[in-house]
């Protein structure tokens, strides 16, 4: 594949995926294999032409042109069927808002995640780690997903929200969370506004969890407001006047809280998910987790400050987010008319990337099927373009470190005392067909340590 670090010149191929139906063009590929179809497009060109529906898009598939593409927010805005969709449920949050307000969010926000506040973050993980596994038993068979997402839902909360809120709404938030994530898949595959308005059990489902998330967010604003003081948390840097004394009106307040229980809960839950079907697969690399944290934690919760000498683990949740990054396909749309690869891209044209895709390349990765957290030694920093789990540029999830400092402390503090094994009998697993990229039926059975 070209190399070219300018990006509008004409090396870069252009072509359409083949198989396009009358009518619906490739949405029956991707409904039947949406992972294999995605996969599958670098094989045809750099940009690759395909069909939702009625609806064109180009799918950005060369790292150098996805480098380009998410540097340049303000042509490449966000958008597309994608967002479209998120926007229904987070509405203009920091994640889904268009480029024209994302810097003014970010600075306001940006406080939160400062490197200084990780060790604060940490020791709220490592007490909801240790309330998760108080009640677990030897031999238990563990709904895999169902408990990291409940152990991020209340890392999220408690950080983020409200140090000492009550937690008895986190079922409900993740319900709500999965109903919301289902009925957006079903809206990005069927286009069609007509069939999302009608009375079906899963646009009910789908409004009912909107409307319950909101409820829920209601109650966190209020109790907040009501507590009065500033707390350091994201409440309170919303809430907060901004530089011109007006800050953030209501509507804008819940559209930024939505999409930080959104982000923050789904995907480290299902990171942390296929950690532990990588891990458990893979009887080697758990007997190496297990003696890196005997060696550095003997015992104890992990720390922000064991992270360096945790070099496995960091590799094992790196290697993680390169096979199963959360967001397969994420969308754009141009603002202008632009040159991408040397071609020519009107404005209003729907652009699709797909990290899944980028980071299945056997030109990127050598076998790159195969889970192999020991690549990362060699390879190092990946380069531009090609290792994009949490996005690029200006609009790079502002989470990351948070994300992955808490996905690695688990992964270690779990496998300090617990080894999860692969419950025999249970059906292959395989990844769910939802805009997020999550396992399917993980159970698995639970051995104590030691």
């Amino acid at each position: 594949m070209p190399r070219a670090t300018d990006t509008t010149s004409p090396t870069y191929t252009m072509a359409d995926r083949p198989g396009a139906l009358p009518l619906l063009g490739h949405t029956p590929a991707l409904v039947r294999d949406p992972l294999k179809f995605l996969a599958g497009l670098s094989g045809h060109g750099d940009l690759v032409r395909i069909r939702v529906g009625p609806h064109t898009a180009y799918a950005v598939c060369h790292p150098d042109l996805v480098q380009r593409f998410l540097a340049e927010d303000r042509t490449f805005d966000k958008g597309g069927p994608v967002y479209d969709r998120l926007r229904e449920i987070a509405g203009d949050g920091l994640g889904t808002c268009p480029a024209a307000a994302h810097r003014r969010q970010r600075r306001m926000i940006q406080p939160l995640f400062h490197r200084d506040r990780l060790p604060a973050y940490a020791a709220v993980m490592s007490e909801r780690v240790a309330a998760l596994t108080s009640s677990w038993h030897d031999g238990q068979i563990l709904d895999v997903p169902a408990a990291m997402h409940r152990l991020t839902a209340e890392v999220t909360v408690r950080c983020l929200f409200d140090a000492g809120a009550d937690t008895s709404d986190i079922p409900e938030v993740q319900s709500s969370i999965d109903a919301l994530i289902s009925g957006a898949t079903r809206r990005v595959l069927l286009p069609v506004p007509l069939v999302h308005r009608l009375p079906t059990p899963g646009n009910r489902r789908f409004h009912q969890a909107r409307r319950r998330l909101r409820q829920i967010t209601d109650t966190l604003i209020a109790d907040h407001r009501s507590a009065g003081a500033d707390q350091g948390n994201l409440l309170s840097l919303l809430l907060a006047p901004d530089a011109g004394g007006t800050g953030l009106n209501d509507a804008e307040i819940h559209d930024q809280v939505i999409s930080f229980l959104l982000a923050g809960v789904e995907s480290t839950a299902v990171t942390l998910s296929w950690a532990w079907h990588l891990i458990g697969t893979h009887p080697d690399i758990r007997q190496r987790l297990r003696d890196e944290v005997d060696a550095v934690l003997d015992g104890r919760p992990s720390l922000p400050a064991d992270l360096p000498a945790l070099e496995l683990t960091g590799r094992i949740i790196t290697e993680t987010l390169r096979l199963y990054p959360p967001d397969a396909v994420l969308s754009r749309t141009t603002t202008a008319d632009t040159v991408l690869g040397g071609h020519r891209v009107a404005a209003g044209t729907t652009m699709i990337y797909s990290p899944y895709q980028l980071h299945r390349r056997a030109d990127l990765y050598q076998d790159p099927d195969r889970f192999d957290p020991d690549r990362w030694r060699t390879i190092g920093k990946p380069p531009p373009g090609s290792w994009v789990p949490f996005g690029g540029g200006a609009r790079k999830c502002i989470a990351d470190a948070f994300a992955l400092t808490q996905a690695s402390l688990t992964l270690a503090t779990i496998a300090a005392h617990w080894q999860l094994h692969p419950a025999l009998g249970r059906r292959p697993v395989r990844a769910a067909r939802q805009a997020v990229l999550a396992p399917h039926r993980l159970s698995m059975r639970l051995r104590r340590a030691g």
